[in-house]
């Protein structure tokens, strides 16, 4: 069911104005870290403090991402003396002035659960992401759809206020809960003026300079809203490449090479020809384009070089595959550390403890020897399944700690060994087999042969999610040659590889198969 279908009727019973009808009914729905709780705060010290009564109730969610928590708060004229309202203690479907929710798949939520109406309810929400555990989960991309948010919103909302609230918010020196404030501040949803709220901002004593600098901002974006022109696409500056002078002028002419190739496919090698080359190295990055001239050698310039586009991308995946050395590498890196600190917001004189969580099979282990004694090991089930009672185990590593630090640095400084791993020699047969299946389609049918290149973005990670993403590579393949020569064996191979992105499991891919296998 589409969120267009989830919007309720209009409710006629109410005036259109909450300001004009007594209890105000204000919701919000935030997940941890967002100052769901702060804002609901202040503004149930906003309400009081200019003659109203109040009452905030919170109801947590599931868990972090699976469900936000909804903060409720209702308010209502009162002068001294006369009987305290009685309040609700949850919203209601059909009954909200004012939803406020911190990242745009809530604001999707609210308006499934009937929280927001066209005929009262003012939505102000802030448009940037935080993925749920839900879309994490896909094997593919499972990220939903901000635009059919947005639409909805549109359709189901009396007035829509949207922004990166977030992002404003950072860039002031604060956090999304002063920016939100600032929002609805500016909506002009409540009966309060501008000093009101910042007066509420104060008094909570905390943080206040930049709070009051990410209200002030949000208050303008929400009082005069401005439609803006989408921004023309800036190119990506080419970074220098720097080093000593032999190995820049190898990389020179191998960058020459791509060049030389025709704009479709260049477009793409380029940047495959970086990763492979930084994966591991210049003699790496020479074999890749190597690869690249064998699929060109078919393609023929066929469809405007559709085959050599996707196989410059997906073969530059293939080999530069997720080993243990990779892992450790990426996890030392400074900007990694540069990247975790600025999402934290760790100030100058704070302490970050970060804790990497491995859990490393037989595999991984046998996989970093050499390729004969690794080939015998993993062909003996005894000694596999002795390393992996002694190996098979949850480990944390605490790469803010020098030993922890220094022993994956020192890993991941091992691409000197890799081409001699039992790993590596795994990697490279697959990816030859692979490679060479989809060219012996070319003559036959085309477009098979590009939708079995593009089969490889089923494999990715490492450990068990490589085995799983490999189990599903592998039975796609098996099932589309048992199609391939139908006219619409390419569709069916598309079919069966959306069908393993859909679930971890594999369920619907399995369903697909039994498709296949009921007609052929």
């Amino acid at each position: 069911m589409t969120l267009h279908e989830n919007i309720g009727e209009a409710m006629g019973a109410r005036t259109a104005d909450p300001r004009l009808s007594g209890i105000i009914k204000l919701a919000i729905l935030a997940v941890g870290g967002q100052g769901g709780g702060v804002l609901t705060g202040w503004i149930e010290d906003l309400a009081r403090a200019n003659g109203y009564a109040a009452q905030a109730t919170s109801v947590a969610g599931v868990a972090q991402r699976t469900g936000a928590t909804v903060y409720y708060i209702e308010m209502a004229p009162h002068r001294a003396g006369e009987p305290f309202p009685i309040f609700s203690l949850m919203p209601a479907a059909g009954d909200v002035d004012i939803m406020i929710t911190a990242e745009m798949m809530e604001a999707g939520r609210s308006i499934i659960r009937g929280f927001v109406t066209p005929d009262r309810t003012t939505l102000i929400t802030s448009t940037h992401r935080a993925l749920a555990v839900s879309e994490k989960m896909v094997p593919g991309d499972g990220i939903a759809s901000s635009e059919e948010v947005m639409a909805a919103a549109e359709v189901a909302a009396r007035r829509v206020i949207a922004a990166d609230f977030d992002a404003l918010a950072i860039r002031n020196g604060s956090v999304i809960s002063a920016s939100l404030f600032g929002a609805l501040a500016g909506s002009g949803a409540l009966p309060f003026g501008r000093e009101a709220f910042e007066a509420a901002i104060r008094g909570g004593g905390k943080g206040v300079e930049g709070s009051l600098r990410a209200f002030g901002a949000a208050y303008e974006v929400a009082a005069n809203p401005v439609v803006e022109e989408p921004a023309a696409p800036v190119a990506k500056p080419v970074p220098k490449v720097q080093g000593p002078a032999r190995l820049v002028a190898e990389w020179e002419r191998l960058a020459a090479r791509v060049a030389a190739l025709p704009a479709p496919v260049a477009e793409m090698a380029l940047p495959g020809l970086r990763k492979v080359v930084e994966f591991q190295d210049l003699r790496y990055g020479a074999e890749y384009l190597d690869r690249l001239a064998q699929v060109m050698a078919r393609d023929q310039a066929a469809k405007d070089w559709a085959l050599s586009r996707e196989a410059a991308k997906y073969i530059a995946n293939a080999m530069a595959y997720d080993d243990i050395i990779r892992v450790a590498d990426l996890k030392t890196r400074a900007r990694r550390f540069d990247r975790i600190r600025k999402e934290m917001r760790v100030k100058d004189g704070n302490l970050l403890h970060l804790t990497e969580f491995f859990h490393p099979r037989a595999e991984e282990v046998v996989g970093m020897l050499p390729a004969r004694l690794g080939g015998r090991l993993e062909a003996d089930p005894k000694w596999m399944a002795r390393l992996d009672r002694w190996i098979n185990k949850g480990r944390r590593l605490r790469t803010d700690t020098l030993p922890a630090f220094v022993a994956l640095h020192v890993l991941g400084g091992m691409k000197f060994w890799r081409r001699r791993t039992l790993r590596h020699a795994q990697e490279q047969a697959h990816l030859e087999r692979w490679l060479q299946g989809a060219l012996a389609e070319v003559g036959r049918n085309y477009d098979l042969a590009v939708e079995l290149i593009r089969c490889r973005r089923l494999i990715k990670g490492y450990s068990d999610t490589h085995a799983r993403g490999l189990s599903k590579f592998d039975r796609v393949l098996a099932a589309t040659a048992r199609i391939a020569g139908r006219e619409d064996a390419a569709d069916w191979c598309r079919r069966l590889r959306e069908a393993a992105l859909k679930d971890e499991e594999g369920k619907a891919l399995e369903g697909a198969i039994k498709t296949i296998e009921s007609f052929t």
